[in-house]
């Protein structure tokens, strides 16, 4: 099933491009036509993404509450928030630097001579406040951080419940298990959403070749391959330092996490990606308590592949306008990204709100951010499949830092005659039930 489900999904990758680019010629120079058509393909992609948008408060809020429950701890909580904390900084770091060396390295934007208008970006940048960000970390409300989907609010109001139920012991038995009831009946849900991703991929691509036609990638062929070339160099950096920590079963990672990663890029959404990816690490040993907790960090805080480009776009911008920015200034821009970066995962089109809002603050050309939206999609699938990978990476190295990374789960190859088997039901319905009897044997 599980082999499957790539191969659905690579067939609906490839269907895609080729039926986006037969309707493209079939459109012709209409662009209202090509408009309408494309919203048709890509209504396969918005009903997956709303289904996604269904499960994905439910299924953190579950979760991250049964992983805090059965840590046992408080002291454990902090441990682990706070080597996640200290890995995701020092990624974010690398990929900032990584972006700033390639960019300089390849210079995409020298010769290209565009003259400073004044004109208007058309990105609102306004979202973009750190003091804004800080508090739109606690919720108001429980219901409205869910009706929202507000990763952070969720995950701080899920501490406050799984700390509180460890506290309050034999008495909030009863609330436990009727998560974990939750918890199973979500992932069960889950496993029925993603089989709609083949065609969520094939929607998603076959409109944007029919609006953009094949041409974007011409025209902008040597920026957008110059900045997968950069994003080829972060993975073999981030691959790297897992292997460190995780030896041979980085490769067997690389494997599970394909599917994650093939859905992270052919959507553009991380949030497409999320609970296909819960399934995997589980299937890879990593406990629930584990990624429960540090993946919806993650996914706030360690986004590699958008760090990268926030780097790459600015100077490239720069770069454009033939704009002589000196080294100083460049690690200057570096370390306003390193701290910006971090309120970006509640705003929309986060990563041009964050280059526009920094090319304003150095008196850069912010119209610049127009030249680079005709191929963003483009970029914006290689940056979230890389985000994808790197919070993979980071769950799982903080698993085995903490000495918990298991044995994967062995392939099931069900009898002909045995009923089929949902995958979310491997470790993951197993692990709650040995969670209290082993937990501090674990630990």
């Amino acid at each position: 099933m599980r082999n499957r489900l790539t191969a659905f999904i690579l067939a609906g990758m490839i269907l895609g491009v080729i039926t986006g680019f037969a309707a493209n010629l079939w459109v012709g120079g209409d662009k209202q036509l090509a408009k309408d058509v494309a919203g048709y393909f890509h209504l396969l992609a918005d009903i997956f993404l709303h289904l996604i948008k269904m499960i994905i408060a439910p299924l953190v809020f579950s979760t991250l509450v049964a992983g805090i429950a059965h840590m046992g701890d408080s002291a454990a909580l902090g441990r682990i928030g706070g080597r996640a904390l200290a890995w995701f900084i020092v990624a974010s770091l690398f990929s900032l630097t990584l972006g700033l060396i390639f960019v300089n390295f390849f210079a995409p934007g020298e010769g290209l001579n565009l003259v400073r208008s004044g004109a208007a970006s058309g990105v609102n940048t306004d979202a973009l406040n750190f003091r804004d960000f800080i508090l739109h970390v606690f919720p108001t409300s429980m219901v409205g951080a869910m009706a929202d989907n507000s990763i952070l609010q969720i995950v701080v109001f899920s501490l406050f419940v799984g700390v509180a139920l460890t506290a309050i012991g034999d008495k909030g038995k009863p609330i436990v298990s009727l998560i974990e009831s939750m918890v199973e009946l979500m992932l069960q849900v889950t496993g029925y959403v993603m089989r709609v991703a083949p065609f969520a991929v094939f929607g998603a691509l076959a409109a944007t070749i029919t609006t953009e036609g094949p041409g974007v990638l011409v025209t902008f062929g040597e920026l957008v391959g110059e900045f997968y070339l950069s994003l080829l160099a972060l993975w073999l950096l981030l691959c790297a330092a897992g292997a460190v920590f995780l030896g041979r079963r980085m490769v067997k990672l690389i494997q599970y996490v394909r599917e994650p990663l093939l859905i992270a890029f052919s959507t553009a959404s991380s949030e497409a990606a999320y609970p296909k990816m819960l399934e995997q690490l589980d299937r890879f040993g990593v406990p629930r308590r584990i990624y429960s907790f540090v993946l919806p960090l993650g996914y706030s805080f360690n986004l590699d592949g958008s760090m990268m480009y926030s780097t790459f776009a600015t100077i490239f911008i720069a770069q454009a306008y033939g704009i002589d920015l000196p080294i100083a200034t460049q690690i200057t821009i570096l370390l306003v990204l390193m701290v910006t970066s971090k309120g970006i995962a509640a705003v929309p089109r986060a990563s041009l709100v964050v280059v526009a809002a920094t090319l304003g603050q150095f008196d850069l050309p912010v119209e610049g951010i127009a030249f680079i939206l005709a191929v963003d999609h483009f970029m914006d699938m290689g940056r979230t499949a890389t985000n994808v990978l790197g919070n993979a990476i980071a769950t799982s190295v903080i698993t085995k830092w903490e000495g918990m990374l298991e044995v994967e789960e062995p392939e099931y190859v069900p009898h002909p005659k045995a009923p089929s088997r949902t995958p979310a039901h491997g470790r993951a319905g197993l692990e709650l039930a040995a969670d209290m009897v082993d937990d501090d044997h674990r630990r």
